[in-house]
């Protein structure tokens, strides 16, 4: 039986910045990122429901729950578990909406997972993932997309399955991997990016792209970065996207030639991903790929993180 802890009057929870697709797993593979990610205080109220009653870091976000990613999480947490209470909530955006980094998809997790900690015995990963994703669909509509909320929810590296039912897979990989991010400050959004997408594919490519799939999980597996590099291909996605998004190419090469063992753009992009074998070549791969775009005159934003294995993470409890 679910009972909550009458003792605690406010959660604050962080929820991280995720990479998805990788390359050759197009809305299948995540990973969760150090920084950067969304942070959500909830406040214990008597009126039930959820109020929404500030979002900082950014604007435009709306302030009505059913509108909101993080408020849409909440009240499915709330329809389902019907606690005697209800929440306001406070958002924290620690990162710019429409990056590819999964902003939206942080801010549900940490909105469930601050919710989760109200709970005497707190729910697992799995069991909170339905209600993050009621979020998701604010965005992504019925073609819900499970990587980054998932991959954000779980941290570590993850394998979506399916969708219907839902299937997650956390993957075995090398602790030493480490990922280079770099965020062209240019505005793409998520369904734009999605409606450039070809509706079918050649046999082909499927089967070259089936091949990298399978054999990007047995390089993780086997920790043989040898694989990884040949595997790290997108021959379906990024061939269409990478059009649009300037200099994308250039910052492909420009990691690759100082060491990365793969490049690719992260989601829907703009930004893109590096994964690297070390803190090292990481550093030297981010900044080769931001001065592709100082030479464009683009600003960019530069984060340099670890596979975060832990996910969210609560920042600060409140009790009576």
């Amino acid at each position: 039986m679910v009972t909550f802890n009458e003792s605690i009057d406010e959660v604050t929870a962080f929820a991280p910045a995720t990479v998805t697709n990788v390359s050759c797993g197009f809305d299948v593979f995540g990973f969760a990122l150090h920084e950067p990610g969304d942070a959500v205080r909830l406040r214990r109220v008597r009126r039930k429901g959820v109020r929404i009653v500030k979002i900082k870091g950014t604007e435009g976000l709306p302030l009505q729950a059913e509108k909101n990613t993080a408020g849409k999480a909440l009240l499915a947490f709330i329809e389902a578990l019907n606690p005697s209470f209800g929440f306001e909530m406070e958002i924290h955006k620690k990162m710019a909406i429409g990056t590819g980094l999964g902003s939206s998809a942080a801010s549900a997790a940490a909105a469930v997972f601050a919710a989760n900690r109200f709970l005497r015995q707190p729910l697992s990963p799995a069991k909170l993932l339905p209600f993050a994703l009621q979020g998701e669909r604010l965005t992504s509509g019925e073609s819900v997309h499970a990587d980054n909320v998932a991959a954000s929810l779980y941290g570590g590296f993850v394998l979506i399955r399916s969708v219907h039912p839902l299937d997650v897979i956390p993957l075995h990989y090398p602790r030493n991997l480490v990922a280079a991010l770099i965020h062209p400050r240019i505005n793409l959004t998520t369904s734009q990016m999605r409606r450039i997408l070809r509706t079918q594919v050649n046999l082909s490519d499927a089967v070259r792209q089936w091949g990298n799939i399978a054999a990007f999980v047995a390089a993780l597996q086997n920790e043989d970065f040898s694989l990884m590099r040949r595997s790290l291909n997108d021959v379906i996605i990024e061939p269409v996207r990478g059009k649009v998004i300037p200099g994308y190419e250039q910052a492909k090469e420009a990691a690759l030639k100082n060491g990365a063992l793969g490049s690719g753009i992260s989601g829907s992009g703009p930004s893109i991903f590096a994964l690297c074998s070390s803190q090292e070549v990481a550093q030297k791969a981010g900044r080769a790929m931001q001065s592709v775009f100082e030479r464009l005159q683009i600003q960019s934003d530069l984060y340099i993180s670890p596979i975060n294995a832990r996910g969210p993470k609560i920042l600060h409890i409140t009790q009576k």
